[in-house]
């Protein structure tokens, strides 16, 4: 899971550095000593998975930084006081770590997001979606669907044993579809991770019964699409 961790206390965060170190299943993307830094990188296009943010802090508190961003990954508090853990789980954070932290606890914690994040993804697997076609409303897996592509005022959706043409908009289809499972790649393309088989030079391939199919990578999301890659291969 890729983390940033928001702290201004700088021993604090020497502490979570080396405790994130630690943890196989976690990459420390940045530190951050405040919230404004930590909003303004997402907002670059970095994914982040999980963040590890304090509460007390100058500029833009804890509280703060969680009322600004809109559909934020998972979060853990990692506070001095436990007086803001009630307003803290309103916003569905994962956990609640009070300082000073060892590391049974931060590991605990950290093992709480990964599990949730784990069951998030089975849980895309297994959710549906009814597309009309002809007179009929037809059930599809979201594991069913390989690619989506865009053609002009349609989006052919592409799956195991059919294509259905309905008329969406690349926008809509792409929030519609859980993040977990699908990378926009190309202004004309979306594509369900778990059916990569490879990347060619600036090209995604899908296998198929029939051979195989070649998506074009967009210039644009290519260093986003390869950090996803990365994660879902750890």
């Amino acid at each position: 899971m890729k983390c940033i961790l928001i702290d201004d206390d700088e021993m604090s965060c020497r502490v979570l550095e080396d405790y994130v170190n630690r943890t196989s299943f976690l990459e420390l993307l940045q530190t951050f000593n405040n919230a404004v830094d930590a909003i303004n990188f997402m907002k670059e296009g970095n994914s982040v998975d999980l963040i590890f943010l304090d509460i007390e802090m100058p500029e833009m508190t804890g509280i703060d930084f969680l009322n600004t961003i809109t559909n934020p990954p998972q979060i853990i508090i990692v506070s001095s006081r436990d007086k803001y853990a009630l307003e803290a789980f309103e916003y569905s954070v994962t956990d609640y770590i009070l300082k000073p932290i060892n590391y049974a606890r931060f590991f605990k914690a950290a093992n709480k997001a990964l599990e949730s994040s784990t069951k998030n993804i089975q849980d895309a697997d297994e959710k549906e979606i009814f597309i009309k076609k002809s007179n009929s409303l037809v059930k599809i897996k979201y594991s069913d669907i390989l690619w989506v592509e865009a053609l002009e005022n349609y989006v052919v959706i592409n799956t195991r044993g059919d294509k259905f043409t309905i008329h969406f908009t690349m926008k809509a289809i792409e929030n519609q579809l859980p993040n977990s499972l699908f990378k926009r790649v190309h202004r004309s393309f979306i594509v369900n991770i778990r059916e990569i088989f490879s990347i060619e030079d600036n090209s995604v391939v899908i296998k198929l019964p029939e051979g195989k199919k070649i998506i074009p990578i967009g210039k644009s999301y290519k260093d986003k699409l390869l950090s996803e890659i990365n994660l879902m291969n750890k």
